[in-house]
């Protein structure tokens, strides 16, 4: 954690200003020490570089797993290739030049590989997860004078109210309970003005039915186990590219299709392990912006992607709402 960090970070139970207690430092960053609330009288311990706002485990303890053991799987500066930064720019819209000076959200930050590519565009980045693949996150990219991680829930995210002029949430909010809840959580640090962006998975179409029946079974098994299933996803690749069996096995028993065996196995285990899984419609996400003050709503390829821009305070809230069919529409 960075000194800086406390210009943005609040206490979430009570949103009051954080005292710092400095443990260990090493240059700017702290290491260990401790957040108290001036107001409430709350603690938070800062360990391994991070604020630490939750406890270790939750409902979403698969991902504290799966990011530690697939930690650089995703990084484009690690893995090579640029489908990081590509898949930024498909859920976002933003163009390079959008991130240079703005004060961006990661919420849902896993091993830290779009916020990655959020600080190289210019970014000052706060990326939160609720699990322990924060750690992943701070080994990854913590030490950048531009990144700011700390362990947090996105249903009670530690930030003062309209911080934030760019925010986003990428294949994050369908893992958890509430996932318009979250959303609505989100929102109120997103600056008049400001940008989020969400991708969410997508309800269309029946490819989903026969994993969703699986993970009746999988979601219930030990994460080490399914750490192993999921691994003859790597072989398995090959008999499902066969023309009639590898269809057939496809519909049955879904895994990853992706070509590099590494990400095809973290992709198997993502699927089949996380407790909640919800699938969406474009209609639905598109009242969350609309409710949550956001508008001019965009709508990008490879459902759910959207993108919606905070009403300004000066603007009329008699103004007329717009419409799913409108935006349709035009």
């Amino acid at each position: 954690m960075k000194t800086t960090a406390l210009n943005v970070f609040v206490c979430p139970a009570c949103r009051g200003d954080l005292d710092l207690r400095i443990g260990a430092k090493l240059g700017a960053e702290i290491l260990e020490g401790r957040l108290s609330c001036s107001a409430c009288r709350a603690s938070y311990a800062i360990t391994g570089g991070v604020p630490r706002f939750v406890p270790d485990d939750t409902y979403a303890g698969s991902f504290g797993y799966q990011w530690n053991w697939f930690r650089t799987v995703q990084l484009d500066s690690m893995a090579g290739g640029s489908r990081s930064g590509d898949m930024l720019h498909e859920t976002t819209g933003w163009p390079d030049d959008e991130y240079r000076y703005r004060r961006l959200l990661d919420a849902g930050v896993g091993a830290g590989r779009f916020a990655e590519q959020a600080a190289a565009r210019g970014a000052e980045v706060f990326g939160i997860d609720l699990t322990p693949a924060i750690d992943a996150a701070y080994r990854n990219i913590g030490d950048r004078p531009n990144v700011h991680l700390a362990q947090a829930d996105i249903f009670a995210p530690p930030f003062r109210p309209h911080t934030f002029d760019l925010a986003y949430s990428i294949g994050v909010l369908h893992h958890t309970p509430d996932p318009r809840a979250a959303f609505a959580s989100l929102a109120p640090a997103v600056r008049p003005g400001g940008k989020f962006a969400v991708y969410l998975y997508a309800r269309y179409g029946s490819s989903h039915r026969a994993s969703d029946a699986l993970r009746v079974v999988t979601t219930r098994l030990p994460l080490r186990v399914m750490w192993a299933l999921s691994a003859t996803a790597v072989p398995l690749y090959y008999m499902y590219r066969l023309p009639v069996i590898g269809k057939l096995a496809r519909l049955a028993a879904p895994i990853s299709m992706e070509p590099n065996w590494r990400w095809r196995w973290l992709d198997t285990f993502d699927w089949y392990t996380p407790r909640y899984q919800w699938k969406f419609l474009y209609p639905e996400v598109f009242r969350w912006f609309r409710d949550n003050g956001f508008e001019d709503v965009a709508l990008f390829d490879g459902p759910i992607r959207m993108c919606g821009q905070k009403r300004s305070a000066e603007e009329p809230t008699g103004e007329r709402r717009r419409s799913w069919d409108d935006l349709v529409a035009s």
